[in-house]
């Protein structure tokens, strides 16, 4: 059993599926992809995604506004109760802070969070964190509006190995994608072995960052068995128990979602 803790199914390029979603998603079982998590980043996308887990019982959702995505309507706290009313929704996000392509926007970025994780504590919903370029503020912003009950993870994993460390002691999850089995990922790849083992999860980020050997082509969720191998190797542990370590971390985040 493995699960895709972070991908984007409305997004899959899936121009060699005569079937589309169907296949991408059949394949990914036939890989022993379980369970994938589809994750929102606007109000444009939420319907779509909510669709998608309501099609596909292995599917559950997300729903909130990604930093690159957010206006000067900062989506509010009301917004967010109800669309975590949603059928299948697990998670709030992805959410978090991105200065390498928007900094500019710093400042709405940091009212969207805000209202993410001030939600997140109200529901007990986990929060799925996007951060690139902004380590103090995106932990700051934990402090000063998470909550411990609603903890969730920092996805697509691309920091140092001491924001790991203050996230993990927040009660937050690492994630990681195909970056990881790039060449030059170095420090990522020490970060990876140094992650305690109950809270580490795999993912794809879907249909983006396909992990060697299939960088730079469309990713899906079935190639999560590939980061998940290419982890279990960092760590020096079985592929086997790998899967079967992540898939029980991501249900024990995701506590909605039903591992039957």
């Amino acid at each position: 059993m493995l699960v895709d803790s972070h991908c984007h199914l409305d997004r899959l390029k899936l121009e060699n599926h005569d079937d589309a979603l169907d296949a991408a998603i059949s394949e990914a079982g036939a890989r022993g992809v379980s369970a994938m998590l589809c994750v929102c980043i606007s109000d444009e996308n939420r319907a779509a995604v909510l669709d998608i887990a309501q099609r596909f019982p292995q599917v559950y959702a997300s729903v909130g506004v990604h930093p690159t995505d957010v206006t000067d309507a900062v989506v509010s706290e009301a917004a967010l109760l109800e669309w975590a009313q949603s059928p299948k929704v697990v998670a709030l996000g992805e959410t978090g802070l991105d200065y390498y392509y928007t900094k500019d926007s710093a400042e709405v970025q940091q009212a969207s969070f805000a209202n993410h994780l001030r939600v997140g504590a109200k529901t007990g919903l986990p929060i799925i964190v996007h951060t690139r370029d902004a380590r103090e503020d995106t932990l700051r912003l934990i402090r000063e509006h998470g909550s411990t009950e609603s903890a969730g993870v920092l996805h697509c994993f691309t920091e140092n190995w001491e924001m790991a460390k203050q996230a993990i002691e927040l009660g937050y999850y690492i994630s990681f994608s195909g970056i990881v089995t790039f060449k030059n990922a170095v420090e990522l790849k020490d970060v990876a072995k140094r992650v305690p083992a109950d809270r580490i999860l795999v993912e794809t980020d879907s249909p983006y960052l396909a992990p060697v050997p299939y960088r730079g082509k469309p990713n899906e969720p079935k190639y999560v068995r590939e980061v998940a191998e290419y982890v279990a190797e960092l760590r020096g542990v079985s592929f086997d128990a790998l899967a079967e370590q992540t898939s029980a971390n991501f249900y024990a985040l995701f506590n909605k979602a039903s591992s039957a």
